[in-house]
């Protein structure tokens, strides 16, 4: 992008105060407020899902467990990318597996394999992480 001198990594992350010494710094992705909710999400469906039924382990179990993993995980390699457009390619499939998320949650319910509180509460952590991840990336695709 222009305006950046040369050497210095053009990224919204990079633009950010503080860039130089977040750049140095290791798992700097564990401060993003995003991250840090889609963690939750992905920890609350593992408890969630271990009292799902055995002969799902293979099946809703699995998909949701990595859906929920896919969250968190692309938003921690996008934001370890170079780039702008790398990092929004990340966290658009962030929300794809959002939106598989959700529906596997429906699904589950529907199934009768989770409680009315535990639905809700996936369904609230789902909706936060939904509008923090949409926050980002529009700020990420705006500074593109």
């Amino acid at each position: 992008m222009g305006g950046q001198a040369a050497g210095q990594p053009d990224s919204w992350a990079a633009r950010q105060p503080g860039a130089v010494g977040r750049l140095l710094e290791k798992e700097r992705w564990k401060k993003l407020n995003v991250w840090k909710l889609a963690d939750k999400l992905a920890l609350r469906v593992y408890e969630v899902t271990r009292r799902f039924p055995r002969d799902e382990v293979y099946g809703i179990t699995s998909q949701l467990r990595r859906a929920a993993l896919s969250i968190p995980t692309n938003i921690v390699e996008g934001y370890s990318r170079k780039g702008d457009k790398e990092l929004a390619h990340f966290l658009s499939i962030s929300f794809a597996s959002l939106s598989e998320v959700k529906y596997l949650i429906y699904f589950s319910d529907n199934l009768g394999y989770l409680s009315e509180e535990e639905y809700q509460g996936l369904k609230e952590v789902c909706d936060n992480v939904g509008r923090s991840l949409w926050a980002f990336y529009a700020k990420v695709k705006a500074s593109d």
